[in-house]
């Protein structure tokens, strides 16, 4: 079963989701996805050349040629493992459809038949959209005309009123009545007018703001639903745990990326001296970026992103590292359904799960891109861990080159 070639299509969403389908010499096709990324569709165009004519059975060996292939350009991480990631994942899908299997059979059975979904609310209401580098965009589908944009709730996050205590509380009651039993909200931002984004501090006035929006949140969301937060890597480490230590009465799920992800010694330092689960992982790459965090008892809850840190195979490997430490696994995820379900897969598949981030709740087309389940791909926060063969679902390419982005090779 040869690969014939490899293609990628990319949907504008709140981010790029970057698709990669690997199709074989027999038919057979597999889909996965990558974390976006600058340069990503042209990076896979690139690696392609070097899984063609590749048996697509040997998933690990060619994961392995690809990183040792690309050595000089992706030790620290970055946009080539985005690809790899993408490129390993598609084959893996393929190899369950080839087997007439589902995925997770794949991974040594099953732990669970559904897998829980954190709801990542942010704050408010609006629906965000990113470039690859953080570049705040309106998608090319989206209408330019302001009130039409309104009615697909498509609108800065900036807009005033968003970053409230009050805010915070009605959106946490209403995806609690979506039946998300966890959900996740920013703590970093806005700055206030006198704070300086460089000085990674917390002034006292931003503490006590910070401390308001998290108690409105977890009194909205209730005592059955766990709130975490998250401080995307921005403070220093006492800054980190004064905060982390202000939020000790509350019963906060974790709060995540408080220090700088290349400071395991910071990290640590945060974790030991509060009662407040701390959890990273989503900038870090392979098993090695992980090893020395867990084995030194750095962080409380272990979250790689599937789409980013290597692949499948390896986000597993993680987890089974974790898990001598007795560390719970709660994968980030800002993908769109293909990268999901392919995570669904491997939270059924490992016994140290907690939950899997949904970051879409706003994209009013998630569920379109995908067939072969009956209803919403999540009900009632959880996802269903399907035995259809691969991930479980096919892709609806008239709906996905309908979000496509403009100027991208769309499967071709």
């Amino acid at each position: 079963m040869k690969i014939r070639s490899v293609l990628t299509a990319v949907i504008e969403a709140n981010y790029d989701w970057t698709l990669v389908r690997v199709i074989t010499d027999e038919g057979v096709e597999g889909v996965g996805e990558c974390f976006c990324a600058p340069g990503l569709t042209a990076t896979i165009r690139d690696l392609s050349v070097l899984v063609e004519g590749e048996d697509a059975r040997n998933v690990e060996a060619i994961t392995r040629k690809l990183r040792l292939a690309t050595a000089h350009a992706a030790s620290g991480g970055g946009t080539v493992h985005h690809a790899i990631s993408g490129i390993e994942a598609a084959l893996w899908d393929l190899n369950a459809r080839a087997l007439g299997v589902p995925l997770w059979r794949l991974f040594g059975g099953k732990f669970r038949d559904r897998v829980r979904i954190y709801a990542d609310c942010h704050a408010g209401e609006a629906l965000e959209s990113y470039s690859s580098v953080l570049v705040s965009r309106t998608p090319s589908w989206a209408s330019l005309d302001p009130d039409e944009a309104q009615e697909v709730h498509w609108a800065p996050a900036e807009r005033e009123g968003v970053y409230t205590p009050e805010s915070y509380a009605q959106r946490a009651k209403q995806m609690v009545g979506r039946g998300f039993t966890a959900l996740k909200f920013d703590l970093d931002l806005p700055l206030l007018p006198d704070e300086d984004l460089h000085a990674r501090t917390i002034s006292p006035r931003q503490l006590e703001r910070q401390v308001s929006l998290a108690d409105a949140a977890c009194e909205a969301a209730g005592p059955d639903v766990e709130v975490a937060f998250d401080c995307h890597w921005r403070y220093a480490p006492s800054d980190a745990l004064k905060l982390a230590q202000a939020l000790e009465y509350l019963p906060v799920l974790w709060l995540e990326d408080p220090t700088p992800p290349e400071d395991v010694d910071a990290l640590g330092w945060v974790t030991s001296g509060t009662s407040t689960r701390i959890a990273t992982g989503e900038n870090q790459y392979l098993l090695h970026g992980f090893t020395r965090m867990i084995e030194s008892g750095a962080v409380n809850v272990v979250a790689p992103d599937v789409q980013k840190v290597g692949g499948l195979a390896e986000t597993r490997r993680i987890a089974a590292l974790a898990d001598t430490r007795y560390l719970p696994m709660a994968p980030h995820n800002i993908a769109g359904p293909v990268g999901t379900m392919a995570s669904v897969h491997v939270c059924a598949s490992i016994p140290n799960f907690l939950a899997l981030e949904w970051h879409a709740a706003s994209v009013p087309f998630f569920d379109e891109l995908v067939t072969g389940h009956a209803r919403a791909l999540i009900r009632d926060g959880w996802i269903e861990v399907p035995d259809a063969p691969g991930i479980g679902v096919e892709l609806d390419l008239e709906a996905c080159r309908r979000y496509a982005r403009r100027g991208e090779p769309f499967f071709e």
